[in-house]
C-alpha cells in the first residue's frame, strides 16, 4: 500500500510566493493547500488538519505570531515551520516558543525545504525524484550534490519566480543559469547574460536600461537595454552583489512593475522576462552593511540555490579535466595516474575556472600525449596536493559525522551556521544529514 501524500498548508500574503511554494511542494510529492492570511489559515485548519504548516511571519492583519497564538488557543497543533527573513530571526525564536518546530529563512533554499520536509514528516524522497532531467551536451554532472542542484533547478524552471544562485567564484553559476532557461517555458526566447562586475560603473545604467541618442555626452545612438533584449526570455545578472547602490531602487521598480524606460525618455515599455541572478557574496551581510537593499534582495531571490564548490564535487574533477584537455586544441592528451591523484588531492579554491586554466597550461607544456605532475602548476605538486594518508573510509566518514553533529550542537541546530563553522556548503551538510537519517532509519 502506498504512503499517503503529506498535507501541507502554505500561509503567505504574497500571491507569487504562494504559487511558487505550491509548485515546489507539489513537485516534492505533497498535497498542498494555500491561505492568504492568518484568518484564512485558521479556517482551513479547522476544516481539515494539515500534516505541516509553512507560516510566513510578516503578514497584514493577523501575522505569523498572532496566527500561532490563535492556533494554540483553539487547540490546533499541526507541525508548523515559520518562514522568516534574516533580520527577523528573533521572531522565529518567539514562534518556536509558541509551538513552531523549526524555521526556514527567506529566500527559500530548496535543499533546506526538502530537508525540513523529510525531517519533520518522517519520510524519504520518492524514488522518481532520483531521475535527472535531460542535460545539454555541454553540461557534465557526476556528483550527488550537483545532481541535487540540477533537480532543484528543474523544479524552479517551471515557474517564473526569480532565482538567486549563490556560490564561490568559478563554480559554474553561469552554466546553471542557462539550465534554468533551457528547462523553462521561455527556452525558445533569448537568454541575456550580463556580468555586472565587468561593466564600468558609469555604463551599468545605460547597459541595463538602454539610452536615447543625445541623453548625455557620448550617447551617439538610441539602443535597447538588456531588460528589453530579454523580453520573452531570461535575464541573467551575474555578480549582482556588485550592482551600484544608486541603481538598486531602479532595478527593484522594474522587478515590481515589469516596466522599463531608457535613459533620456519618459516613456515606459512593458517587458516580460524571468530574472536569474548570481553572486559569490553573502548578501545578508551586504544588506546588514548597507551595501545592498533588503527589499531588492527578497524580490530577486524568491528562490535561492547554493552551488557547491568543486572540492565537494570530486567525482567531477577528472571528467572535467579530460574535457578541458580535449578542448585545448593541441591534440589528444590524457592524465597520468600521478597527475590524476594530484588533481584529486588539491582543494581548487578557484573551482572549475582554475581547473580549466590548469588543464590548458598542462596541455601546452606537455612534451607528449600524457600529462605528468611536472606539467601541473607548483601549487598542485606541493604538500597541499600530496596523496592522502590511506585511512579507512568508514573511519573518515565517522569522524566527519562526529564533526557535523558537534557543530550542530554548538550552533543550537542552526544548519547554516554549522556549515560555516565546518567550512562546507550548507547543501553538503544537508546531504550528509539526509544520509545519516537513511542509514539509521530515523525520522
Amino acid at each position: 500500500m502506498s504512503t499517503p501524500r503529506p498535507r501541507v498548508l502554505v500561509v503567505d500574503d504574497d500571491a507569487a510566493h504562494r504559487r511558487m511554494l505550491h509548485a515546489l511542494l507539489t513537485d516534492l510529492d505533497a498535497e498542498v493547500d494555500c491561505a492568504a492570511d492568518g484568518r484564512e489559515a485558521l479556517d482551513r485548519i479547522a476544516t481539515r488538519m494539515p500534516d505541516l504548516v509553512l507560516l510566513d511571519m510578516r503578514m497584514p492583519g493577523l501575522d505569523g505570531l498572532g496566527t500561532l497564538a490563535a492556533m494554540r488557543g483553539a487547540g490546533f497543533a499541526p507541525t508548523t515551520i515559520v518562514l522568516t527573513a534574516h533580520a527577523d530571526l528573533d521572531d522565529a525564536v518567539t514562534a518556536m516558543k509558541l509551538g513552531a518546530v523549526d524555521y526556514l529563512r527567506k529566500p527559500i533554499d530548496i535543499a533546506s525545504l526538502q530537508s525540513l520536509l523529510d525531517g519533520h514528516l518522517g519520510r524519504k524522497r520518492p524514488a522518481n525524484d532520483e531521475r535527472l532531467p535531460e542535460l545539454p551536451q555541454n553540461v557534465l554532472v557526476e556528483s550527488p550534490l550537483m545532481k541535487d542542484v540540477c533537480r532543484d533547478l528543474a523544479r524552479v524552471a517551471a515557474s517564473d519566480a526569480p532565482v538567486l544562485l549563490h556560490g564561490e567564484t568559478g563554480t559554474g553559476k553561469d552554466v546553471l543559469a542557462n539550465l534554468v532557461h533551457h528547462w523553462s517555458r521561455r527556452s525558445s526566447g533569448p537568454f541575456i547574460p550580463v556580468n555586472v562586475a565587468a561593466l564600468p560603473e558609469a555604463l551599468v545604467e545605460s547597459e541595463l536600461f538602454g539610452v536615447v541618442k543625445g541623453a548625455y555626452t557620448g550617447a551617439q545612438d538610441t539602443r535597447k537595454g538588456r531588460f528589453q533584449e530579454a523580453d520573452g526570455g531570461t535575464l541573467f545578472l551575474d555578480e549582482i552583489g556588485e550592482l551600484p547602490l544608486a541603481l538598486q531602487p531602479k532595478l527593484l521598480r522594474i522587478l515590481q512593475s515589469k516596466l522599463v524606460a531608457r535613459i533620456g525618455e519618459s516613456r515606459e515599455r512593458e517587458v516580460d522576462f524571468r530574472l536569474v541572478s548570481a553572486t559569490h557574496r553573502e548578501l545578508d551581510a551586504e544588506v546588514a552593511a548597507g551595501r545592498f537593499r533588503q527589499d531588492l534582495y527578497y524580490r530577486m531571490a524568491v528562490i535561492a540555490i547554493e552551488v557547491p564548490p568543486l572540492r565537494e564535487r570530486r567525482e567531477e574533477i577528472l571528467p572535467l579535466a579530460q574535457r578541458f584537455l580535449s578542448g585545448a586544441g593541441v591534440g589528444h592528451r590524457r592524465l597520468s595516474p600521478a597527475a590524476q591523484q594530484a588533481l584529486l588531492s588539491y582543494s581548487w579554491p578557484g573551482n572549475i575556472r582554475e581547473l580549466q586554466n590548469t588543464m590548458l597550461r598542462a596541455a601546452i607544456l606537455a612534451a607528449g600525449d600524457v600529462i605528468l605532475p611536472e606539467n601541473l602548476p607548483p601549487n598542485l605538486r606541493g604538500p597541499a596536493s600530496a596523496p592522502p594518508v590511506d585511512h579507512d573510509e568508514g573511519s573518515l566518514l565517522e569522524l566527519e559525522k562526529r564533526a557535523i553533529l558537534a557543530a550542530l550542537e554548538r550552533t543550537d541546530g542552526n544548519r547554516s551556521e554549522a556549515a560555516r563553522l565546518l567550512g562546507i556548503s550548507r547543501r553538503k551538510l544537508l546531504y550528509r544529514l539526509k544520509e545519516y537519517r537513511e542509514a539509521t532509519g530515523a525520522d
